[in-house]
Order: C-alpha cells, then structure tokens, then sequence
C-alpha cells in the first residue's frame, strides 16, 4: 500500500477507460475521489462502483472544455473541501484526420479539451495546494505528444503542450512542495482503442512499433499514477514518464 494522508483527489475524464482506472486505484488507496467528466451518468456509474466496493467518492459532471464550467465547479468544491489535494489532468478527446482535411473546430475542439482544461482546473485548484505546502498534479499526455501521430495534429500538439505546462508548473510550485508530473500512455485497451484492438490486421501492425509486442491495460497507467500522487513520490517533479512498452525509448 502507498501512503496518503486523507487526501482528496479530483479525476477529470473519469467515467471511462483510463480515467476511471486511476479514480478506482486512489480510492482502493482510501483517497475521497472526485469523478468528473462532462455525462453524469458516467461519472456517477464511476462514483457508484468505487462506493460499493467501500470506497469514497463524489460524482460531478462538467464540461472540462468550459473554463467558466471548471470555475464555478472549482469554487463549489472549495467550499465543501478544505483543499483537492490531488488533481489529475486526464480528459481527452480526438477528432483526427490529416492537416488539410481538419476543420478549425477538430483543432479548437481537441485543444480545449485537452490542454486548455489543465490550464483552468490547475489555475483554480492548485492555490489552495501551495497554502498548505502540500499537493500533487498528474497530467496524463500520451506518446503522440512525445514522438508525433501523422493524422493528430491537434491531439499530439495537445498532448505536447501538457508536456510543456507540466514542466513549467513544476518549477512554479516546486518552492511550496506541490509536484507536477505527467505520464504518457501508449496504446491502452480502453473504449477509445477498440476499433483498431480488435482489428488484427491493424493491431499487429501497430504491435511492430511496440518492443513489448502488447497492448497496455488501463491499470498499468493507473498504477504510476497512483504512485506519483503518493507520499512516496515527494521527491519527484518535472517528470514524464511513459507507459508504452517501450515505444519511445
């Protein structure tokens, strides 16, 4: 077991696949989780299971793409919670398709969901983290935002810029010992990767590119993070840390 001192953790993206992994692995840690995600009925299905199971959790339905949404939602929550101890930056979209085919709305669409929301959700939850001189963020980015995805140039830009913020929020919050890191995930089993998972034609040519020759589970990416939001992992900050069998090595 990690260490974690009643600690309270918002999830964002956590009604499904990766982001729910991670609020159930916290809360298997005895974190009061908060499960965000912009359809109610996903984050409360995610709050239901992580209750049933004896754990501590509190749905909450917002569109992360919505920085007035995230500001109202950050202040509520403030007022119920001395502090979110724990944020974890995970909400994402893709809308792929080449450069010259992709709308302005495919690009401002998945900008704003998926680096534009790390922005608000930080801005308005990590203040009260530098007060206490205590807190932990985990920007969950991907190998496109490492090493380019031809047909994802909004999301391997978006992921990028996590990569960037997360270096840059690091040295801002290191003198209040709150750390900020991210984890880039390869190619993980959740909804979003069934199409090509259960394709073998193309899983095995993605499969090439992977010395592990698999497909990664969403608890792999959940357990690091879960360690980076521990007690243990005080001393690290400014890190990225890929979980992708060894595709960007």
């Amino acid at each position: 077991m990690l260490t974690f001192k009643n600690r309270t953790a918002l999830v964002t993206g956590a009604g499904r696949g990766i982001g729910k992994a991670i609020a159930e692995s916290l809360a298997a840690q005895g974190v009061t989780v908060i499960c965000v995600s912009k359809s109610a009925d996903s984050c409360g299905a995610a709050a239901a299971a992580i209750i049933a199971a004896g754990g501590k959790a509190k749905a909450l339905a917002v569109d992360v793409a919505d920085g007035t949404a995230i500001a109202a939602a950050a202040e509520q929550l403030l007022k119920e919670f001395p502090t979110i101890d724990i944020l974890v930056n995970n909400a994402g979209i893709t809308k792929d398709g080449l450069l010259f085919r992709m709308s302005d709305s495919d690009w401002n669409d998945v900008i704003g969901t998926n680096l534009t929301s790390c922005f608000h959700w930080t801005k308005h939850l990590a203040r009260p983290m530098t007060r206490a001189r205590w807190g932990r963020i985990v920007n969950i980015t991907s190998v496109s935002g490492i090493m380019g995805n031809a047909g994802q140039a909004n999301y391997s830009a978006a992921k990028a810029g996590m990569i960037g913020l997360t270096k840059t929020l690091a040295r801002e919050f290191a003198g209040r010992s709150v750390t900020v890191n991210a984890v880039a995930p390869g190619f993980i089993k959740t909804d979003m990767t069934t199409d090509f998972v259960n394709n073998p034609e193309v899983s095995a040519k993605i499969l090439e590119a992977v010395p592990l020759k698999r497909f990664g589970e969403a608890a792999d990416v959940a357990n690091i993070t879960a360690y980076l939001c521990s007690e243990e992992a005080g001393y690290i900050t400014g890190q990225v840390f890929s979980v992708d069998g060894g595709m960007a090595m």
